[in-house]
């Protein structure tokens, strides 16, 4: 079976046997842990992080080589994946509905990318500075993908890719950075 993945929605190119837990839909996907980062086996690289989609068609397989069958296949390049593992030039990843897969290396960027956490009930507010009291300037729908520019532990500087808004949002509405990551 193959599937597609475009802006976090699935479309399937075969008949899927839904379930009473499929029907109920997916739990919100949390983070890994971070209290204790691991390092890769192969690029010494803090495991889990983050990183973002390069290609703009990539395929998730379902082990660590091109002889594994396809399990998804991306076709929106900047979308931000979490690294679970590392095995020679292939990476374990999940995506933010938390679906897990190998994908090559050269598929994959370091620069960093979020989009507004998919398990939020309300949209998340951007603001012109890094406290809840700064001027709103948009409200975004969970899924929005984002640009990173740094984190606070608790804000992060973003933009809205092909579109002129730019601002602060809770590091808590997003998936694609850490809960307390810091970073420029």
């Amino acid at each position: 079976m193959t599937c597609f993945r475009n802006l976090g929605a699935g479309l399937c190119l075969a008949l899927t046997f839904l379930t009473t837990a499929a029907l109920a839909g997916p739990a919100p996907i949390q983070p890994l842990a971070t209290t204790s980062w691991n390092k890769g086996r192969e690029s010494g690289l803090p495991i889990p992080r983050f990183v973002s989609l390069k290609a703009h068609r990539a395929r998730m397989r379902a082990g660590p080589s091109t002889i594994y069958p396809t399990k998804w296949i991306y076709m929106k390049p900047g979308l931000p994946l979490e690294i679970i593992d590392e095995y020679g030039h292939w990476r374990q990843v999940r995506d933010d509905v938390g679906t897990t897969g190998w994908m090559h290396s050269a598929l994959l960027s370091g620069l960093r990318t979020a989009v507004v956490a998919p398990w939020l009930k309300t949209n998340a507010m951007l603001r012109s500075g890094s406290e809840t009291t700064a001027a709103l300037i948009a409200e975004l729908q969970p899924g929005v993908l984002l640009s990173l520019g740094s984190c606070t532990g608790v804000w992060c500087s973003v933009s809205v890719p092909k579109h002129s808004a730019s601002g602060y949002i809770r590091q808590s509405s997003l998936w694609g950075a850490y809960p307390g990551e810091m970073f420029q």
